[in-house]
């Protein structure tokens, strides 16, 4: 009669197997880390360089001819660099704001309030995501043109002053907050206002820092819209200002890079300042139905 016990496996292979898996999974995740490191190692490397070392056919990360400190010298201080810097600051700053006044409302209603159609305006909020600033770019560009209101702050802000990717990320946080504490809230007479200004708010910092982190590095590196509203360069942003190294004739590769380099400084320093509540906003908001 045939053996028909089932095969053990040693310990040995149970070990091998394990060594093997976590292997595989430790290469896979050095492989993406590096796709994605590469690109800002690339940008630090030709930051250091000149322009006719940048794409050499001999290519180094070390500089043959270190040129680093014209590079930056050249990009921070020849050019009002800090008035760029605010510019951006303001635009980033401001759209967030206008972003959270108007989302957190509305992701309130659609969350905890019942009404006629809720579900139909929620729906057109999910189809609302999928509309790319470049379809409307053209008639708000026109409008903006008729009404005189180019190259100010308002123009760079309006396009983005209510953000439906905000509205489904908090409207997904605060279905989870308890419906029994705002009952209770409206049984003591508290508005709806102070419900969303002392109860909610509170409560979805998590959500508000994981959005913010989104909106913020989305228009700080923003360069479509800028360069079509921005007509000078007391308006300029950071991001826009590196236009100013490339020319039909010319581009300056290195002072590129360095000012690509400085742009994105301050928004990797403020993700890693931000990365725990970040996280933390994006775990709440993402298990909620």
């Amino acid at each position: 009669m045939a053996d028909l016990s089932t095969p053990t496996v040693s310990w040995s292979d149970r070990l091998r197997a394990q060594y093997l898996g976590r292997g595989l999974t430790t290469v896979l995740l050095f492989l993406g880390a590096w796709v994605m490191v590469f690109p800002f190692i690339w940008m630090i490397s030709s930051s250091l360089k000149p322009t006719d070392e940048v794409y050499d056919r001999d290519f180094s990360f070390i500089p043959k001819t270190f040129k680093g400190w014209e590079n930056y010298y050249g990009v921070i201080f020849e050019q009002p660099y800090l008035i760029f810097l605010m510019n951006s600051m303001i635009v980033c700053v401001g759209i967030l704001l206008i972003q959270l006044i108007t989302a957190i409302p509305a992701a309130y209603a659609l969350a905890k309030l019942k009404f006629r159609g809720s579900s139909i305006l929620f729906g057109t909020v999910i189809a609302a995501i999928t509309i790319p600033i470049n379809v409307t770019s053209i008639p708000l560009y026109i409008g903006l043109v008729r009404v005189g209101l180019l190259d100010t702050y308002f123009a760079m802000m309006f396009p983005f002053i209510v953000s439906v990717f905000a509205i489904f990320l908090f409207r997904q946080f605060f279905r989870g907050f308890p419906d029994s504490i705002i009952q209770a809230a409206r049984v003591d007479g508290m508005t709806e206002i102070e419900i969303i200004l002392r109860l909610i708010l509170p409560a979805a910092v998590p959500a508000i820092a994981a959005f913010s982190v989104f909106s913020f590095v989305a228009h700080w590196n923003d360069l479509y819209w800028p360069l079509i509203v921005v007509q000078s360069q007391d308006k300029m942003t950071a991001t826009l200002s590196m236009m100013q190294y490339q020319s039909a004739f010319d581009t300056d590769y290195g002072r590129t890079y360095a000012s690509a380099t400085v742009v994105t400084a301050p928004m990797v320093i403020a993700f890693l300042f931000a990365r725990r509540l970040f996280i933390r906003g994006i775990t709440m908001t993402g298990v909620k139905g």
